[in-house]
């Protein structure tokens, strides 16, 4: 994942900074020395500081970074996350990129953290999908971890994910799963397999071939995934995905499925209010 993180910082400071913060160049003499602190505008859990602490490295590796706050803490407005020194040119020039990542990744904690709340008390874990800006999924995963989530899989090559249209294109359940295992077996690759089914026929399908890890029962009503857990029986891990809000996610859990997949953890959310402050 730091390979991600390493590539988006790259591109973060490529595409903000250019050939030079001409504003600063402009009317900040080069030796003034300068201090700037985290402030919380609003109350959430604070994710990025330790991404914030690579990127100030990456402008200037002599700014000093105080922190006083750790990822996943909750926060209110007027704390204060963390205390930077250094030259006041690369204080500005990190200020909007560390704003930019801090904020949204404190808003998909945010976000994570009330859906495990309403969990409290359950073995049921909410897991995210791939439903991610492009570029800033390792971010976003991180986030979602900070805010006490799980991480489904990382992309495409990490996990075999039978979704409809792939089961539909294979000719049926049956045919995709057996395909799957031959492409394993064929290609020496160990990935675990998780099946989506649409219907009790389906799952039954999905349970008889077997050669499976998880499955996961895309857009079943309550009654249903109750029926379908107790079809399952622990064989393999269960999933619900698809229609369940936090209105409906403890209803869910409730059935005995082991995950639910939530894509508003990412694509949902709203940016906690945060500022990078000059003292």
């Amino acid at each position: 994942m730091q390979k991600y993180i390493d590539d988006l910082l790259t591109l973060a400071i490529a595409e903000d900074i250019g050939d030079g913060d001409h504003t600063s160049l402009a009317v900040i003499s080069p030796e003034a020395e300068g201090k700037m602190k985290l402030l919380v505008k609003e109350e959430g859990v604070i994710a990025g500081i330790e991404i914030a602490k690579q990127l100030f490295a990456r402008i200037d590796r002599h700014l000093e970074v105080a922190q006083l706050l750790k990822d996943g803490a909750q926060v209110k407005s007027g704390d204060i996350a963390f205390y930077v020194t250094g030259r006041e040119r690369s204080l500005l020039q990190a200020e909007r990129l560390v704003l930019n990542i801090m904020q949204r990744m404190s808003g998909v904690a945010t976000q994570t953290a009330t859906y495990v709340k309403a969990l409290k008390g359950l073995r049921t874990q909410v897991l995210d999908t791939r439903k991610t800006t492009p570029g800033m999924r390792a971010l976003d995963k991180l986030a979602v971890k900070v805010g006490g989530g799980g991480n489904h899989r990382m992309g495409l090559f990490d996990m075999i994910l039978l979704k409809d249209n792939h089961i539909d294109f294979a000719g049926g359940v049956e045919q995709a799963i057996i395909k799957t295992r031959e492409y394993l077996q064929a290609t020496g690759r160990k990935l675990p397999i998780e099946v989506e089914v649409r219907s009790l026929d389906d799952l039954k399908t999905a349970l008889r071939v077997g050669g499976i890890q998880r499955i996961m029962f895309d857009n079943f009503d309550l009654p249903a995934t109750k029926e379908a857990v107790a079809l399952v029986a622990g064989r393999y891990e269960t999933e619900s995905s698809g229609g369940i809000t936090l209105e409906n996610l403890r209803a869910y859990a409730e059935c005995g499925v082991d995950f639910i997949s939530v894509g508003a953890l990412t694509h949902q959310i709203k940016s906690l209010d945060l500022s990078l402050k000059a003292i």
